[in-house]
């Protein structure tokens, strides 16, 4: 489980951050791409990256502000040419049907590949056996969602020694026994799946929000997690421009973390206004709040690590 940040600026491409669009890979775990929000030109900055849009299997969308909604249009056109033929279900604010409808009809663009556009409110928006995925509403100047990533917890590593010991040979009964099933062998006797397998591994959670003032949401959203992506468009001694631009800063940014109990916190959405020489002074700013505290950067990927 990656996190590929694609656009990680606020309002308008600059030179060094692009608007925003990040990418959530689950290659190992279901040979997917996650994409949340899709900025103008990420399909230009995918085009940089080992990122496949074919890959995409899904697409979460904060809120229909422009800096985060230009570049959907063009990589869904485009992944129609790039060999994509699964279905594509893009998750959105009450209006993402009609933008994405209107959009490909006046350029009379047409999919080879089945879309699904849902349009979401608070509560459970999505759920299989591997993950679940909660909305919930922020504070911004329109509706604007956090989405809250769940991996669900998964059996422990098989004891493949211990089963060959016991006499079983690798094939389709390791296979079920991963999966917890009880297998009873050919001489009679019955195998146990949890005396091969290793402790549970305990799911991993992200948590990536939307343009937001400081709310609660934001914090019951970011529980535990062990990443979670807030924006910081402003610096801290901005607050009172941040709450008149429905914005949060640095400080209210790792305020969010510190509270919910999250492990790690990654500021994005940096506006314009702070050049490279100052996204050190951000980061220090959110660290007096949250230690545990880093900033995005266009094309910087990070690990989400296994609980062991």
């Amino acid at each position: 489980m990656d996190i590929f940040f694609l656009g990680t600026g606020a309002g308008m491409p600059a030179k060094l951050r692009n608007v925003t669009s990040i990418a959530l890979k689950l290659l190992e775990e279901r040979g997917a791409v996650w994409l949340f929000d899709a900025g103008e030109a990420t399909q230009h900055q995918i085009l940089h990256t080992s990122i496949k849009p074919r890959r995409i299997e899904k697409i979460f969308i904060t809120h229909l502000h422009g800096d985060h909604i230009y570049g959907l249009p063009g990589l869904l056109s485009s992944r129609s040419f790039q060999g994509g033929e699964s279905e594509v279900t893009v998750y959105g604010p009450k209006g993402i049907k009609d933008y994405i409808h209107a959009s490909l009809s006046l350029s009379q663009t047409y999919l080879k590949y089945p879309l699904v556009v849902t349009e979401i409110e608070e509560g459970i928006i999505f759920e299989d056996q591997q993950f679940m995925v909660e909305a919930r509403r922020l504070d911004h100047g329109i509706p604007s969602y956090g989405y809250r990533i769940v991996e669900k917890d998964r059996p422990g590593t098989l004891l493949a020694d211990k089963l060959k010991e016991a006499g079983v040979q690798p094939g389709p009964i390791f296979r079920k026994i991963k999966n917890g099933e009880a297998v009873t062998l050919e001489d009679g006797r019955t195998i146990d799946p949890n005396e091969f397998l290793g402790p549970e591994q305990k799911g991993r959670i992200v948590t990536i929000l939307g343009d937001t003032r400081y709310c609660e949401n934001a914090i019951l959203l970011a529980e535990n997690a062990d990443l979670l992506v807030h924006e910081a468009t402003f610096s801290s001694n901005e607050e009172r421009l941040a709450h008149d631009y429905f914005h949060s800063t640095t400080h209210q940014a790792a305020e969010v973390a510190r509270k919910a109990g999250s492990k790690l916190l990654y500021l994005t959405h940096i506006s314009s206004r702070y050049d490279r020489n100052n996204w050190l002074e951000l980061v220090d700013e959110a660290k007096e709040v949250f230690p545990n505290t880093d900033i995005a950067e266009d094309f910087k990927e990070i690990t989400i690590p296994l609980h062991i």
